[in-house]
């Protein structure tokens, strides 16, 4: 039988969980914040508001003129460039204001621009696939002709997770237009597989530590568990577990979920860092519960960060 609830205690946090919707991931974080007497409050970020009259100049639902003590932010949402603009000025609002975020707005930034985290990979040495990034068909469709015949490219949307949108590209004219393209051509180095099976690895880390690690098999080139990959529990070789926490640290993370291939050569390769990483599949394969964790890690850095504040 499951443990019961702690109840929040007087003055406890309160944490606001940015979502789009209650979904499993929102239900556990809510569930493990009262494990540890916090008060988790979904909360849909477009909703808040930017309101000069206010005393903090912001207004978050389910808070009542104060601010939460934490901010987890599982979905920024679909929308507009002026919508999604609007609600990363939230997020940096909280930020000016001393809100922790996790994670906060730059790093979201950083995490879902994949040609944004390309370059900070690279940038700070961390080995990843080949990758290109052009606004001009006629510069992607070069790049093709130069690069496949070494190896398929793989393209990827800029903004995209789940490995929805991921796209072959072995000739030239499997190359969409730009308008399917949104206006980017991403390419990436294709990695073979080195027997059946497709595999990577999906690394969780959180507040600079590792807290659970899967590989992901799959019969298709596409390895993400939401489109029929299986979840296999691993342990990260010592290599393995320096990328994952380099590239986090590189993105400014305080969470992150960092998927690792290796190569021909059996090196492991950073292929990308999602800061609003999902774990069912991970859940399925850990002994403990994860979302927990994740609620614990946050409360001790809000707890540290108040001892560094007053001396």
């Amino acid at each position: 039988m499951a443990e019961p609830l702690a109840r929040p205690r007087e003055g406890a946090p309160r944490i606001a969980i940015f979502t789009d919707e209650l979904d499993w991931h929102v239900e556990r974080l809510v569930k493990g914040f009262a494990r540890h007497g916090a008060r988790a409050v979904p909360v849909r970020l477009g909703a808040c508001k930017i309101d000069t009259t206010r005393p903090q100049q912001l207004a978050i639902p389910g808070f009542h003129g104060a601010l939460p003590d934490a901010c987890v932010v599982r979905a920024i949402g679909d929308g507009s460039l002026e919508t999604i603009t609007l609600r990363l000025g939230v997020l940096h609002a909280l930020d000016a204001l001393g809100v922790p975020l996790v994670n906060s707005a730059r790093s979201i930034e950083r995490c879902t621009d994949k040609s944004a985290a390309s370059f900070l990979l690279a940038a700070a040495r961390i080995p990843t696939p080949v990758t290109f990034v052009t606004g001009s068909r006629g510069e992607a469709l070069r790049i093709i002709r130069r690069e496949c015949g070494l190896a398929p490219l793989v393209l990827k949307p800029l903004f995209g997770a789940q490995g929805w949108g991921l796209k072959l590209i072995r000739r030239e004219e499997d190359l969409p237009t730009k308008e399917e393209a949104r206006g980017v051509f991403y390419l990436q180095r294709f990695i073979a597989p080195r027997d059946v099976w497709y595999e990577d690895m999906r690394i969780l880390v959180s507040h600079g530590e590792i807290i659970g690690a899967m590989r992901r098999r799959s019969r298709r080139w596409i390895t993400n568990v939401r489109q029929g990959a299986k979840p296999c529990a691993c342990e990260p070789t010592a290599r393995e577990r320096e990328l994952a926490l380099r590239a986090t640290s590189a993105l400014g993370a305080d969470f992150a979920g960092v998927d690792i291939i290796s190569g021909a050569d059996g090196l492991p390769m950073v292929l990308e860092v999602n800061s609003m990483a999902g774990w069912s599949g991970l859940q399925s394969v850990t002994p403990f519960q994860i979302a927990e964790r994740v609620a614990g890690d946050i409360l001790a850095a809000i707890g540290a960060a108040a001892r560094r504040a007053h001396g």
